[in-house]
């Protein structure tokens, strides 16, 4: 139906909107009438027309065609592209002119055979419809950039925590499944999603990232759904959502875990009925997306407290994949690094550039607390600022603070850690590791159940 499009007419003579009506209901999806031009913009607004049918005059006596260039022009402020078929009476033709110099498409004149009207409407519709193409793939072209451009860096490991991964990866590639990527900071989330996309059947079609981190809450809507243009203070012309940009391909949406709770529910609504509505319009728009979700945070948590919707968590984690820090990835980290060193060195031109022992040494006793994308840098700063043949290890700035012993240090490994020391130090026995941790025994052994220990 949708091809059909929709048509506005606009006339003061009610005689002619119910014939024209009644001539053009089954030709258009949706036919309205306006016989008060003050309304055409707030109409056009909620409805964003494919084709306006406007009378050239509107008041009794006067045939200069002015009213109908002025709302001509009011349209054409709203929509640039309107396409407007402008209504003139026999002997009036160089009004229709004057009005296809100001922006009109083309010009009807009365009496007119109902026939040639139709073909003129429908020709008028087919031009809409190629310009909304244009339109949309210009304004795709610059996200689609954006995300060719994006690093082709590939995941590298060996270790059985990352060979399981990437098993993972190739079972569920293959589905359209919605995933959710859990891991720290750095660990690689986009590039497991890229991976992802890369091996299913929607590979031929983009893959939109949203870092969902950097989006306030006033532009939530307008970034993923669109918007039309007017619809806010700085709306200044039509925009394509993320979602609509990624039809038929995959949407990744990172930081999924910071969405306030006041927005998810739009977030579900929109993957429950699968469609969205820009921002200043009433019609639908349906999607075919495949959802990649990822976060650093403990949604399982977050639910607890009531800061994220668990429908919504139930609803992007169809299979979850859950990454390993560097620091438990040791026999990747070399393998990274040797990866990341061959990508600068010829970025910077140092192809000599090798590591030498005390530099592997040093890598791999430090504790990676930014993980991949630390160590990352770290090798590009170490290649900018080398002039000998191999990189030793005072060539990498690393945090002392974070140098690797056998204390962790986020909360929850340090937790655990103490837990093990202490049912160690008490042979096992929950009511004296208790004692020595300050807890009650129930607490305990709650955590140790937590813990899996």
């Amino acid at each position: 139906m949708r091809n059909k499009g929709k048509l506005l007419i606009v006339d003061d003579d009610k005689s002619i909107l119910r014939s024209l009506k009644m001539l053009l209901d089954d030709e258009f999806e949706i036919v309205d009438t306006i016989s008060n031009p003050n309304l055409i913009t707030s109409d056009y607004r909620k409805e964003n027309y494919d084709v306006v049918l406007l009378d050239m005059n509107f008041s009794a006596g006067l045939n200069t065609g002015n009213e109908g260039i002025f709302w001509l022009n009011e349209i054409l402020k709203i929509d640039s592209h309107a396409i407007i078929i402008m209504i003139t009476a026999y002997g009036d033709v160089d009004l229709a002119v004057k009005a296809i110099k100001a922006g009109a498409t083309d010009f009807i004149i009365k009496p007119w055979n109902n026939e040639k009207l139709i073909y003129t409407l429908k020709s008028a519709l087919k031009i809409r419809q190629s310009q909304l193409k244009i339109i949309k793939l210009d304004k795709e072209k610059d996200t689609l950039s954006a995300e060719i451009n994006k690093s082709t860096e590939k995941i590298i490991g060996s270790s059985p925590a990352m060979s399981k991964i990437f098993e993972l990866i190739d079972k569920v590639a293959v589905t359209d499944a919605n995933v959710l990527i859990l891991g720290e900071n750095g660990t690689g989330k986009e590039l497991i999603a890229r991976e992802i996309h890369q091996k299913s059947k929607r590979s031929s079609k983009p893959m939109i990232s949203v870092d969902l981190g950097t989006i306030s809450e006033t532009l939530f809507e307008s970034e993923l759904f669109g918007h039309k243009k007017g619809s806010f203070t700085d709306a200044k012309e039509d925009r394509t959502g993320r979602f609509e940009v990624a039809d038929k391909g995959s949407l990744f949406l990172d930081e999924i875990g910071n969405i306030p709770v006041s927005l998810q529910s739009k977030l579900l609504t929109t993957l429950q009925k699968r469609e969205i509505i820009p921002l200043g319009s009433n019609t639908p728009v349906p999607i075919d997306i495949r959802l990649i979700s990822a976060t650093n945070k403990n949604l399982d948590e977050l639910i607890q407290q009531g800061l994220f919707r668990d429908d919504l968590f139930y609803r992007i984690n169809t299979v979850q994949i859950e990454l390993p820090p560097l620091r438990e990835r040791q026999d990747d980290i070399i393998q990274i690094a040797e990866y990341y060193l061959k990508i600068f060195t010829n970025k910077y031109e140092k192809d000599q550039l090798k590591f030498s022992k005390s530099a592997i040494d040093s890598l791999l006793n430090y504790h990676w607390p930014g993980n991949i994308r630390e160590l990352k840098h770290t090798i590009e700063k170490a290649v900018i600022l080398s002039s000998g043949k191999s990189l030793q290890a005072d060539d990498f700035i690393l945090k002392q603070a974070s140098v690797k012993s056998d204390w962790p240090l986020k909360f929850e490994e340090i937790e655990k850690a103490a837990i093990k020391r202490a049912l160690t130090n008490n042979k096992g026995v929950i009511v004296e590791a208790a004692k020595e941790l300050g807890l009650t025994r129930q607490t305990l052994h709650n955590k140790i159940n937590k813990y899996e220990l």
